[in-house]
């Protein structure tokens, strides 16, 4: 199993920036990719980007895309999403997942508040 730890949420205005991280441990060796999603108030749990652990293959979700930069440190471990330019539908709890087998997120952190105040 792998153990997931996010941080860097917070509160933000409209047009602002942050920086989440997720630290991976335990059996990283098993990671395919890392993913993050999103779960905004009242609703359903969406997808945010992925990125393959080993390779530079990523994906983003259209409401992201050219806003968000998710990036890969395998020395630490670690994970990043560069959140630029914030909306207020950005606002949500985000974790990150890790798939061991493709397309299939078996194991996911806590989570981390982002709410863009406007």
């Amino acid at each position: 199993q792998v153990q997931l730890v996010e941080s860097g949420g917070g509160l933000v205005q409209v047009g602002g920036s942050l920086r989440l991280s997720c630290a991976a441990s335990g059996r990283t060796t098993s990671i395919y990719a890392v993913a993050w999603y999103r779960r905004p108030p009242g609703k359903e749990r969406e997808f945010v980007a992925a990125k393959t652990w080993v390779g530079s293959a990523t994906s983003y979700a259209d409401s992201v895309e050219g806003r968000f930069t998710m990036s890969r440190d395998n020395a630490k471990n670690t994970v990043y999403l560069e959140m630029n330019n914030l909306k207020p539908a950005d606002t949500a709890v985000y974790y990150c997942a890790v798939a061991r087998v493709k397309g299939r997120y078996s194991d996911w952190g806590q989570g981390t508040r982002v709410t863009v105040s406007s």
